[in-house]
Parts: C-alpha cells; structure tokens; sequence
C-alpha cells in the first residue's frame, strides 16, 4: 500500500473510520522490525500485519518448546524443536497479503535495524534494550520495548527527539453555530445555546460563513480563549468592519512536537511513568526498578536502584509476587500488552495519535488466589495443574464470533478453556464472512468468505488446540431462540460471554444470565475506545434495561427545510432512499396480496395514510396515467431526471418562496439565520456530479421494476435529451407549504383529506401485478443525493467512505483494541474460574489507546446488596446500570480524569495518560461527583 497504490476499502473499511487515509498511506510505507516470537511478540505482529503496513519482519533464534504452546497461537505441537519465527512466519503473512513478511533467525545488530522504521522487541534483556535503544535514538528509528512476566507488564516507547504528531486524538473536529461576534481586543465570539462549543483554551478554529466582519472568514485559524460553554473570545477584531453575525467555527487541528529520552537516560526519569491504574502508583513505581533486574526470572531490585530513583516506599510485597510470578507467559495478558504497544507501532508510523510518553505499567495480581500462601505458590503463581484441570472442565457459551469473539476463542484455546473432561464452549453466530471482516476477525481467511462465522472460528480454535470441545450454532440470540438456549441448556454452563455489536441483543443475554444466576462477561469497542464488564451474580450489578435513546434525533422539519450538518443530509438521503426503493415497494406488495390493506392504512392516521397511499398509487399506475411506473428504461431516466429537479431545485424555490431570503420574524430578526441556512436551488448540469444521482437512482428504479439499467453515462446522457423537465410554478397552497412541527401536531389539511378520499378510491379499483424489490445502487443514491442536499445549503460534502459510516450508522474497529479488550475479558474470566467473591478482585475497564487513557474502576454493587439471599434471587442482581448511567459513563469518567489531572499539574509536563484508583471510584462517590459538577455547571 504505497502511496501510489489505492487503498483497499473493502478490506480496511472499518480501520479507515479509525486511522483515515492519510494515516493509513503513510503506515503503508513503513518497515517493521518485531523481534521476539513468543506469545507476547506473535500478538504484536498479528495486529501490525493486519494493520496495513508496507512491511514486517520476525526476528527469532529460539526453538519451539511445549511451554510455548500456551500463549503462541501460531505454534502446532508439530513444530516443536523449530525456529519460532520460521514456524510462526506462513500462518503471519496469510493474515494480509498486502504485507510483506519475512522471518530473520540470527542475532539483531546495529546495522540491520537502519532499514526499519519502527523497531519492536519483545522478550529481550536490559542490556539488548540500552545498546539497541541508544543506536536507534540517534538514527530516528522509533523504538518500541514491551516484556510481560506472569501478572504483570511493560511498554516502553522512544520516537526520537523530534516527533510530530498530526492528529493527538483523532475526534472529529468540533464546530460550533455563531450567535454573533463583538468588536472590541479581544472579541467576543458568542454561540447558539442549542449546545456547548466544546472547545477548550489554546484550541484553534477557522471561521466561515460570516455576516458583516467577513474578515474572518479569509484569515488563517484563530487562537481561542474559553469565556463559558456557549462564547468565547479571539484576537484584536476591533479594526473589523462590523459586527459578525452568524457562520460557523471549526476546530483546526494543530500539529504538535514531542521529544523522547533514549531508554538509558529515561529508566532514571520518573515523570514519564504512566499507569494503568493510578490508586497503583506506588506499586507501579517499585516495578518500574524490578523489570530492570538483570534476570527476567529472579525478578528483583537492583541494589542501590532504589535510593537513586527516591521512592518514598518500595512495595516489598509486589516484588515478592512478581518473583513468583515471573515464569508465567499468559495469554490474556501477552494479549492485552500486544494490543497497546502494536497501537504505539501505529502511531509511530503514521503520526496519528498522541504515543506513550514513555514507561507503562500493568499488572493483574489481583487475579492470584486469596490465600495465606503455600509451598506450592510457584505452581499456583502459574494457576498449577489443579487450576488447570479446572479450567478444563468448565462449559461455557460464547455469544458473537465477530472480531473480539474470535480474540477470545483464541485466547480460550490457549488457556485450555473446555480442553478437559467434560469441558466444552457453545459458540452461535448467525453472521457469514464478508471480506471487510478480514482486517479484524483474524480467524478468517478469504477462503472463508460467504461461509458461518461460528463454523469457521470453531475449526480455527481445534487446529490451535485439537483438545477444545467446541461446537458452532448459528442461531440469532433472541426470544424466538429460548427454545434453544433454556433453562436446561443455562444451567449446564458455567458461565456466558458476551461479544455482541448492538445493545438489544446484550440486554437479553443479561436477562437470561440474570434469570438463570450465570456470571457473564462483556465487551465492545469502538475505534481506539474499549470497555470491559464482569457480571457476577449477588455481587455485582448486571448490564440492566436500556432506556429510549431520543439524544441523537434530529427533528424533522431540521431534515425536511433546515439542514445544517451533513448527517442531517444523509439521514434524509437514507429517507428518501428507503421511501422509494423499500418502503413504497413493500407497500405496493402489501397492496396486491393483503384485501385489507387499504383500510388498515387508513387506521394508522390521516398523515401517515396519505404519505403511504400516494406512493402505492404513484408506484402502480403508469407514467401516462400521472403515475410513476416505468416500461421502460427510458422511463426511468426520466424519472430520475425529474426526481432531481424536483429534490434540488423546485422544492427549494418553493420554500424561498413561501420564506424568502430576507424574510424576518415578527421580532424583526432575521428568518434565515443561525442553524437555519438559505438554501440556493440548483440548475442541473451534466459536467457535474449531478449525473451520479441520476445513475443511481434510475437504475434502482429500474431493477424494483424488472428492467435492464446500465451505468453507460454517454448513453444516459442521450436519453436524457429527450426528457421533458416541467417548469417551476410557485404554488400558494396551504398543504404546498414547508412542514413545521406544528403541522405534524395539529393532522392533514382539507385538501390533503380530499386527496386521501381519492388515492383510497382510486388503489381499490386497481388491480396489476407487484414489482420486484432489490437494492442495487443504494449506496450510490444516498451518497449522491446526500451531496446535492449539502450543496443546496452550503454544507461541506462526505465521500463515499464517509458518507457510507454516517448513514450505515458503521462502528469504527480496528484490531490493536479488539485485541486489548479480549485481553481483559479473560483477566477477569481466571477470577470467575477461582471464584473470588469480593468486588475488590474484579475490574471493569475504559480504556482509549488512541490517548493512553485507561480507567480500572471496581465494578457496581447490586441495588438490593442488603437484601436476604431469598429477596435477592427473586430480584436477581439487576441493578441500575441502564441505557441512562451507560450514556454517562464517558461523562464521570473525564470529570475523574481531570480531577486526577488537576491533582498532577505540580508534575514537570503533562501525563499522557492516567487511570483512576478503583478504590476511589465506587458508584457512590461516582454519583456524587456527576451531582456535583453537573450542578456547578448548571450554575
């Protein structure tokens, strides 16, 4: 993928929401080192091929050993004794093709890595880590060291001493609507009251669209100074010619330096500790010393390591535990380490994201039995035989085998999950492989398009491990498949997880959970965001009810007559789309098989009868008879062309005639102004993109009719010479008049219930044969339609890719955080196993790789915890963790965030990153903190 070459949408759909094409052409030339192909090395590399870089090279002396086997997905027992990078290299480079993979089975040195951008080193001393880290400082090779050992972790990063970041957090960039702007130094830019700007101090936006100090919409981005949630102020505008009015303020995102210390100079440094969990901070310190023992088993700390690095305590205990520890090599935890520092490969390539700065530390200890200690505690620091056997004999159902589905199966095959007697994992999906799924579900190979998900993840987890017991449904979770999934089948598990991509279909696995007492595990993603949930029954809350979600509803007469963004015009070409080619075909077959459908439409409201009748009526009757349907392909040409007349151009004369331009309120303000944009009627032509709207929506209108279309624009072009394009009249009548919200409250006009009476006469004489549905072009249409909407108000177009995210409503994945969430999940699944009973030993998880940003917070206790057992198995642990507090969570969780960041200011720099203390996060100081600063602001 150079940049010369086109990206694969197809296969990158989902990751180019996330990173964009500018990332992307740029990872596309990177070269990648990862040295290490152990379990932890293999989860780095997986995520980077999939990725998209140019290149990516394994390097490895090591053999194959049977310990290998429990966190190397890419090793068989059959290669037992063989370089781990030559095995581990053909199952790599299937993963994605695009990318170059090599393996290299001698000794890193200096003068191979000059051929690398970004060098990667996994199970690698301290000493390995200063000499090769020192070389590739002062050669500009972004360096990147990640180790894990048995519970715990490390990352380190050193991008050079001047390193440029394009995009810090890759948010879409924020606008705002203007009230009006002051004269004065500074000037006030006051906003809309519809919603907060959004923008913080030293922020910088570019101006358009401004009435009377037109100045600011020729000059470059403007420093701002936040005033309050709706204004803010700017440079001298006192010399302006007026007073602004109007327009829009958009964020303009401003590229920033970072310089990196070499691992040498940074091991001394620690201001550059970032941790996971920020309550952890002494025991994250104290493992920053032990990770520099000179031997990754005898894990200790240096003498006299400590008084040069000042620590007011070191945690004796936690170097004891890591000791024990040490030799453990866990697949969970090499994936969640593999998932974050594959990230910081990504950023180090394509300069999108803020990167670590410098050291992270992870640990799950708490994951260790609750015991006093025995001699057996080094087999019991590595879960022992007896945990293992366990384990082994666990039935458990796994629900979704999309992108963390698969992340888990594999984990589940490492850990030995249902491998044993009696053992067995249940996993149903009602979903086939399509291509884009490739990038991220990397069980799947393009052989496997068009085949089950389920099916084919359960072969892939029995080739991993021949001993898992594994069978694949594919059936839809939902109460028709109760009969299926019932008591019978709920209580023969031990527990259920949850790997679902839409909210419904959870809350009914956490109804059944609840219903049947099954712990249940949960997690999702979206972009470089991630959370994880652990549901354990009576101890703590479920998932909960979801509740009617109206925030991101826009108003109809806003998509009818007052656009202002372009998800408002997409979601009208997503309207008018599915009212020609879906809904109106489907009525039209309602129509012809149901007698009583016409009555019945009339049952559902004036309004809604009309709307629906007319379009039956227009769909069946033919052209010469002021219908609209087609014999023809020229017909539908014509169709097309007048469809765009009337959508572009007349509908839109028709609201400047009824509310001109200078129209004014009866305040004497302004009508169109504020979100209200004056729309400008288009005149048709050719040259421009206006064809593409004609090409897509005459050829639907012709398949739902069963007629040949072609895409032969020359051809398109010569019928359209011959189609008669009525001429605007300007229509006077009440029911001609734009849609408000209160016409839709107060019902149809007269006229319209006039029209009704003869659409309702008329389809009850009619009689002809339905046409056929099919939804070809529908991308073409919504994204042509959408652009000539945009264009009508002045709104900035979407692409195709764009435009296809907005309006399919598309979640944003990408690998490196599907593979850290899984990681999690499974952290949590080794508590399940041992049967902690204490919150304090379980974790619910947030996390943002694309900022370091990761919140461990212990999870909710049930509503009724002061409940009798009886009340409480009648009520269930459901608790109040609905659709209200899940909206919210982001918002308690920046308000945490900056606490804790407010706390750390007296530190030289800014932290990347910072994780809250779960022990200062229970839900009741949660609640109160969220009352207390949502009444601040109020105030």
């Amino acid at each position: 993928m150079s940049e010369h070459e086109e990206i694969d949408e197809g296969f990158y759909s989902r990751q180019l929401y996330v990173l964009g094409r500018e990332a992307m052409q740029r990872m596309g030339e990177a070269n990648i080192l990862i040295a290490g192909m152990r379990g932890l090395g293999v989860e780095v590399a997986h995520n980077v091929i999939l990725s998209g870089v140019k290149s990516v090279t394994v390097q490895d002396e090591g053999q194959v050993l049977w310990e290998h086997l429990s966190s190397q997905f890419f090793l068989r027992e059959a290669d037992l004794g063989q370089n781990r990078a030559e095995c581990s290299l053909p199952r790599l480079a299937s993963l994605n093709p695009r990318v170059q993979v090599s393996a290299h089975t001698g000794p890193l040195h200096e003068d191979m890595l000059m051929q690398y951008q970004v060098v990667v080193l996994t199970d690698s001393t301290l000493e390995e880590q200063k000499r090769l880290g020192n070389h590739c400082h002062s050669h500009g090779i972004r360096f990147i060291v990640v180790d894990t050992r048995g519970l715990c972790g490390q990352l380190f990063c050193d991008f050079g001493e001047e390193f440029i970041v394009l995009d810090r957090d890759g948010e879409t960039p924020m606008t705002a609507m203007i009230n009006y702007i002051t004269k004065g130094n500074p000037g006030l830019v006051s906003c809309l009251d519809e919603e907060n700007h959004g923008f913080q101090d030293g922020h910088k936006v570019s101006f358009s669209e401004v009435r009377g100090m037109a100045e600011l919409n020729t000059m470059g981005p403007q420093e701002i100074k936040v005033i309050s949630g709706h204004s803010f102020s700017i440079g001298d505008t006192s010399g302006f010619t007026e007073t602004g009015h109007g327009g829009v303020a958009t964020e303009v995102k401003q590229p920033s330096t970072i310089t990196f210390k070499p691992l040498e100079e940074a091991l001394m440094d620690p201001e550059l500790l970032v941790m996971t969990d920020y309550g952890k901070k002494a025991r994250h310190q104290t493992l920053h010393l032990a990770f520099q023992g000179t031997d990754p088993w005898l894990c200790s700390v240096p003498s006299g390591l400590n008084a040069s690095a000042q620590l007011e305590t070191l945690d004796e205990d936690v170097v004891l535990l890591l000791a024990r520890t040490a030799r453990g090599d866990l697949a969970p935890l090499n994936a969640f380490m593999g998932g974050v520092a594959a990230q910081e490969v990504l950023k180090a390539c394509s300069g999108k994201f803020k990167p670590l700065i410098q050291w992270l530390y992870f640990d799950a200890l708490e994951c260790l039995p609750k015991d006093d200690g025995s001699r057996y505690d080094g087999q019991i620091a590595v879960f022992g035989s007896k945990f293992q056997e366990r384990l082994g004999k666990l039935k458990y159902f796994l629900v979704g085998a999309g992108a963390i589905g698969c992340e888990l199966l594999k984990n589940f095959a490492l850990m030995g999950l249902g491998a044993g007697e009696g053992g067995h994992i249940t996993v149903t999906d009602m979903d086939s492989i399509e291509r884009s799924n490739l990038n991220r579900q990397f069980l799947f190979r393009s052989k496997d398009i068009g085949k089950m998900k389920s099916s084919v993840a359960a072969e892939a987890v029995r080739e991993m491990n021949p001993s898992v017991n594994i069978t694949a449904h594919q059936n839809r979770l939902d109460p028709e498949s109760e009969r299926v999934y019932d008591r019978s089948f709920f209580r023969g598990l031990d527990g259920v997880v949850a790997a679902l991509d839409n909210v419904e279909a959870r809350v009914h696995l956490d109804k059944l959970c609840v219903l049947h007492q099954r712990p249940m595990l949960e997690g999702g993603t979206l972009g470089t965001k991630g959370h994880t949930l652990v549901v354990v029954p009576h101890l703590t809350e479920s998932y909960g009810q979801p509740k009617a979600d109206t925030e991101g509803a826009i108003p109809l007469c806003t998509l009818k007559n007052f656009p202002h963004r372009i998800e408002h015009t997409l979601q009208w070409a997503r309207d008018q789309f599915e009212g020609w080619f879906k809904h109106v075909p489907e009525n039209v077959n309602l129509f012809l098989r149901d007698p009583g459908f016409v009555e019945r439409t009339l049952g559902r409201g004036e309004a809604e009868a009309l709307e629906v009748l007319g379009g039956v009526f227009g769909a069946l009757r033919d052209g010469g008879a002021q219908g609209h349907r087609p014999t023809c392909w020229e017909d539908c040409v014509h169709w097309a062309r007048c469809r765009w007349e009337s959508l572009f151009s007349n509908e839109l004369r028709q609201l400047l005639h009824c509310f001109p331009a200078d129209q004014l309120t009866t305040s004497g303000l302004p009508f169109w102004s504020g979100t209200k944009r004056c729309p400008r009627p288009l005149t048709f032509d050719q040259k421009k993109p206006h064809m593409q709207y004609i090409v897509a929506a005459a050829n639907l209108y012709a398949h739902i009719y069963g007629i040949a279309g072609t895409r032969d624009c020359a051809a398109i072009r010569v019928t359209l010479r011959d189609t008669p394009v009525p001429a605007f009249v300007p229509s006077s009548r009440l029911s001609d008049r734009p849609i408000t919200e209160e016409d839709q409250e107060r019902g149809i006009t007269d006229d319209g219930k006039a029209r009704l009476e003869q659409l309702t006469e008329a389809l009850r004489s009619l009689a002809l044969e339905g046409p056929d549905d099919d939804s070809n072009f529908h991308m073409d249409y919504i994204t042509a339609a959408s652009n000539l909407r945009a264009e009508n108000y002045d709104i900035p177009p979407a692409d195709r890719l764009q435009s296809k995210r907005i309006a399919g409503r598309i979640i944003p994945a990408i690998a490196t955080t599907t593979a850290a969430v899984a990681g999690l999940m499974c952290l949590e699944l080794y508590k399940l196993v041992q049967g902690h009973r204490e919150v304090s030993s379980y974790r619910a998880s947030f996390l943002n790789l694309a900022v370091d940003y990761f919140v461990l917070s212990y999870p909710s206790s049930p509503v009724n915890s002061h409940a009798t057992e009886t009340d409480r198995s009648k009520a269930t642990h459901q608790g109040p963790y609905d659709s209200y507090r899940r909206q919210r969570v982001l918002f308690w969780i920046e308000i945490i965030i900056l606490d804790a960041q407010i706390s750390l200011l007296a530190l030289k720099g800014s932290p990347p990153g910072l994780v809250v203390h779960s022990e200062q996060v229970d839900s009741s100081s949660r609640e109160q903190t969220c009352r207390r600063v949502t009444s601040s602001l109020e105030r």
